[in-house]
């Protein structure tokens, strides 16, 4: 049986899947330990968590908020190698344009493209406005 706090992020993950997660306060409240990860990807991880259920943000986004503008490459690895997915919700971050690459898990971009369309229908988008969010 897994401890009280892999349950609560277990949960939160499945209410996430699901669609029932309009916000991200609960798998913000998920604690991570991030002490074997190097400081670059948790402070990419740190942006990441914060991008809201149905946004995203492009690898250029987060390099910029890092004050490294030409560092998107270099965050695009750290988010190719995040161990915490999606608790850390890379699906969200985006190529130039608003391609849909650079996802690892199975299915690729057409699983990241799925889950952000959860994501946005949770957090109350119509279809319409999804074409935008993509």
């Amino acid at each position: 049986m897994p401890t009280p706090p892999i349950q609560q992020a277990i949960q939160a993950i499945q209410r996430l899947l699901a669609g029932e997660s309009a916000d991200a306060a609960e798998l913000l409240a998920v604690q991570l330990d991030e002490s074997e990860i190097p400081e670059f990807k948790r402070q990419v991880h740190a942006i990441t968590r914060g991008i809201p259920v149905g946004q995203t943000l492009s690898y250029g986004d987060i390099a910029q908020r890092l004050g490294l503008a030409g560092a998107a490459r270099a965050v695009g690895q750290a988010e190719g190698s995040n161990p915490f997915a999606p608790i850390v919700p890379c699906h969200r971050v985006l190529g130039a344009g608003g391609k849909p690459v650079g996802f690892s898990a199975h299915g690729g971009a057409d699983t990241k493209l799925k889950l952000l369309a959860i994501e946005a229908r949770a957090s109350g988008q119509l279809a319409a406005e999804q074409g935008d969010l993509f």
